[in-house]
Parts: structure tokens; sequence; C-alpha cells
């Protein structure tokens, strides 16, 4: 049983960095889908960044020129580079991967404060 572990997050003042990683327990080979979603209680979860097969890269319109996706076969991780935090960026942040046999895992989550 594959599993995910967020790292990385923790309490940060508006306008700095962090990097968040994603390892997985296991090499997951034919990856199609690699993405980092994250969730405020009270509201649905948003993907905030994704990286595919090819090496295509999303990010949705609120992150974008601030979030960077990419990984790491070497090491089974995905990160996801923050900069200019500002205090809405505020949520539990957790990695996806997608198989191309369809097979999905989700990690817990790593949480990420942003004070302002």
């Amino acid at each position: 049983q594959v599993r995910l572990t967020e790292s990385g997050g923790g309490l940060v003042q508006a306008g700095g960095s962090r990097r968040l990683s994603c390892v997985a327990s296991e090499t997951i080979f034919s990856i199609n889908f690699m993405g980092w979603y994250r969730q405020v209680p009270g509201k649905q979860r948003e993907l905030v960044a994704s990286l595919i097969s090819g090496g295509s890269t999303r990010y949705h319109d609120s992150v974008k020129g601030r979030f960077t996706i990419s990984r790491d076969n070497a090491k089974n991780t995905v990160y996801l580079q923050m900069n200019s935090l500002k205090p809405e960026d505020t949520a539990n942040y957790m990695c996806n991967i997608i198989s191309s046999s369809g097979t999905s895992w989700l990690g817990q989550g790593t949480r990420v404060t942003v004070s302002s």
C-alpha cells in the first residue's frame, strides 16, 4: 500500500516562502498525474498545481507566478515551492498521485498558516 507523506508546512509571514514535499513510500511507475490540493475547513478542496506526464504544469489562477510544482523521480518526491505567500494561502495542503492504471493516492496533508 503506497503512502504519501507531506512535510514542510508551518507558520510563515505574508510575503515569505515555503517549500512543501510529498514523498511516496515506494516507487510509483507510470504516473499520469501529480497534484497539490488545498483545503480550508468549510470550503471545497481546490487544486492549486498539477504536473502531468510529459511535463506540462497547470496552476490555479490565484497562485500563478507564485507557486511552482516539480518532481524528483529518484527521491519519489513531488514539491510545491510557494513564494510571496498571502494570508489567503492558509490551508491544509495535500498531494495526490494518479497512476496510468487509474489508481489514486492522497496524502493527509501539511498545514500552512500565513500571518499578515
